[in-house]
């Protein structure tokens, strides 16, 4: 392997997104990277619809993940808007109106097993009723009166 090869083996050790419609590659070079307009950013997006701090990448079991930092216009998974997300491999990543491919190996990055849960899984999960959870139905009281208590 050459210098080069060496150095950009390197650089990308964590993967890369690759922009939708042409443009260099942007390599991911460490485990937790802050995406934003401004120098403080570890990935810098100079576009005015990008927010100064717009989302935060992070490598979790093999696996990145992005989290929505109140962005003003946003982050979008596969066209799917979210808060926090697992970027799988391949995947889409929408940043305000810049469009991204994910590219990583999780095995590479120390996955084993199946992927970890997913965050937008999970909140929909905890947004349902225990016993919607448990998969079990209300059944009527009995006494007229409807599961709430209230009669009919």
């Amino acid at each position: 392997m050459s210098f080069e090869e060496q150095v950009l083996d390197y650089a990308g050790a964590y993967g890369q997104l690759t922009p939708i419609g042409g443009g260099d590659p942007i390599p991911l070079v460490k485990d937790r990277l802050l995406i934003g307009r401004r120098g403080e950013a570890d990935i810098q997006l100079k576009f005015p619809n990008v927010s100064t701090q717009h989302c935060r990448l992070t490598l979790e079991h093999g696996y990145w993940f992005v989290k929505d930092l109140n962005s003003r216009n946003g982050i979008k998974v596969d066209d799917r808007p979210a808060l926090r997300k697992r970027l799988d491999p391949n995947c889409k990543l929408s940043i305000a109106k810049h469009h991204y491919i994910v590219e990583y190996e999780p095995q590479k990055l120390g996955a084993y097993g199946p992927p970890p849960a997913d965050d937008d899984y999970m909140d929909e999960l905890m947004r349902s009723s225990l016993m919607d959870r448990a998969g079990l139905s209300r059944r009527d009281d009995g006494k007229g009166g409807k599961p709430d208590g209230k009669r009919k």
